[in-house]
């Protein structure tokens, strides 16, 4: 028994709020000073993380692992009056061919047009920025003009700037050009690694369009030479990839300016007979 004895009431323990909220002095600090460190740029010496979910924060700061919407090969080379470049019109929701009239052929400015594969909004991006410095640029009018090859290196750094953030813009970009009478043709991916070279590819088309190029491209082709080897890589493209569709946008760029076409199908040919029983050859198919 303890008779006559007045017992201390026990201490008062200092929740994490109160702690969050404590300055050195004793003073209480007002939330955003306890939160983010006081006007000064000196945290309050006993702090604690909050522990209140930020408004419009629900996770860690998240980057694109995989792109949705997509769009597949560009095909680019070289020919006696300039050059051409063309791709399909699709834009795919993963294997779903949901949007069938994106034009991936952008003209820059009076010398260049761009040529994009891969995530479309990431592309939009990548075509803002491009008319960003190319109204810069009209609005000098200094009389020089950016050229293909500027145009390219400016995208590189854009591309491996993003890469080095560990946000890419998921997208392999053709860049073509002609200026004081020389052709340029060079490309850039995700990475940003880029080349340049006479004949390029990207997506499926760098497997199925550049064996065909290397065998028939010559740089000094005529227009109409030129189309007619395009239109055969286009319907290879066609027909070996599933995200394509036979309808295709082609750029030309010459001495003249650039010239992006309306939309148009190549050739295909679906009567052959080993089409007629395909089924003959593989037992237990339907």
């Amino acid at each position: 028994r303890r008779e006559g004895r007045r017992l201390a009431p026990p201490p008062v323990r200092a929740t994490a709020r109160d702690m969050a909220f404590q300055m050195p002095g004793g003073s209480q600090a007002p939330p955003e000073v306890a939160m983010w460190g006081s006007a000064s740029g000196v945290a309050p010496a006993r702090s604690a993380p909050p522990a209140v979910e930020l408004p419009g924060r629900a996770g860690p700061k998240s980057h694109t692992k995989y792109p949705y919407v997509t769009g597949t090969s560009v095909v680019a080379f070289t020919y006696a009056d300039g050059v051409m470049i063309a791709a399909d019109t699709l834009a795919a929701y993963g294997s779903t061919l949901r949007y069938k009239d994106v034009v991936r052929i952008k003209k820059v400015n009076e010398t260049t047009c761009l040529g994009f594969g891969g995530e479309v909004s990431d592309a939009t991006q990548i075509m803002k920025y491009l008319d960003e410095i190319a109204t810069d640029d009209f609005c000098e009018d200094d009389g020089a003009p950016l050229e293909p090859k500027e145009v390219h290196s400016y995208l590189t750094r854009v591309m491996y700037n993003r890469r080095s953030k560990l946000d890419p813009l998921w997208n392999s970009l053709v860049v073509a050009g002609r200026s004081k009478g020389e052709s340029f043709l060079g490309s850039v991916n995700l990475l940003g690694i880029a080349y340049k070279d006479d004949m390029i590819a990207t997506g499926f088309g760098n497997h199925l369009a550049i064996p065909l190029l290397r065998a028939e491209h010559r740089p000094d082709m005529s227009a109409v030479e030129a189309r007619a080897l395009m239109e055969r890589c286009l319907s290879v493209c066609y027909y070996r990839d599933k995200n394509s569709i036979n309808k295709f946008v082609m750029g030309t760029v010459t001495d003249a300016g650039v010239k992006i076409s309306e939309p148009f199908a190549v050739g295909t040919k679906w009567d052959l007979k080993a089409y007629e029983n395909p089924s003959q050859h593989a037992v237990g198919t339907w």
